[in-house]
């Protein structure tokens, strides 16, 4: 099918979750007033009536919603309501930053190639939570981020784009994760500029990059360069 100026020239929209303090959020909100983006954030949604990343959204003028799962009797239920409220924004793709909840198989298939996660960790490893105390623990001599497309498994999806830092000898987490921060504000919009574009996609459970699968570990993001095999 051949798009017309308009599809290719629209504004994707961006429905944007988070529960804290937003930080990926901002490099988003950023990305889409530079015009490193074609895309809008069209509403920021949190869990958390104390996320930081409300007030970001409010700052920028984005419609800020909060959904406390508190107030639901189960995931489900939660889910279910969530799912209504991203629908009434005609997302393009939904975008996970921060944001601290297991999302159900249903809400996941719901939205199968349409949403995205970043991981602070070199995925498949160290999926879950404490990557990097798990990491600096393990003696690894590498730590990072990986964006990657979410499925019903856990941190599982197929990786995107992933960032790789150096863990020094005088790291604790706090020091790690405050370096590898950095680099997931440069990888995430990245992925999402090349979804914007349409030249990343996922099919049968694979992520693929202008018609290419992605390798396993994801594209291995290099600052001299916008992709690096």
């Amino acid at each position: 099918m051949i798009k017309t100026p308009h599809q290719v020239d629209r504004k994707k929209r961006l429905v944007v979750l988070v529960s804290g303090g937003g930080s990926n959020l901002q490099s988003f909100i950023d990305a889409c007033a530079s015009g490193q983006l074609n895309a809008e954030v069209s509403a920021v949604v949190s869990n958390n009536p104390d996320a930081g990343g409300l007030n970001r959204a409010a700052s920028a003028h984005i419609p800020n919603l909060l959904i406390d799962h508190r107030n639901f009797d189960c995931r489900h239920s939660f889910d279910k309501a969530l799912c209504e409220l991203i629908e009434s924004f005609a997302p393009d793709l939904i975008i996970l930053a921060g944001f601290m909840r297991i999302l159900t198989p249903e809400f996941v298939n719901h939205f199968s190639g349409r949403i995205m996660n970043i991981h602070p960790s070199l995925l498949p490893a160290y999926p879950g939570l404490h990557t990097h105390r798990r990491a600096i623990e393990a003696g690894d001599k590498q730590a990072g981020a990986t964006v990657h497309f979410v499925t019903p498994e856990l941190d599982g999806g197929p990786s995107i784009i992933q960032a790789r830092v150096a863990i020094e000898p005088e790291d604790n987490q706090q020091t790690l994760a405050a370096r590898v921060l950095k680099f997931e504000h440069l990888i995430y919009p990245e992925a999402v500029r090349w979804f914007c574009e349409g030249t990343l996609t996922m099919q049968n459970g694979i992520a693929l990059l202008d018609n290419k699968p992605i390798p396993d570990s994801g594209i291995i993001f290099n600052s001299g360069t916008e992709r690096s095999a």
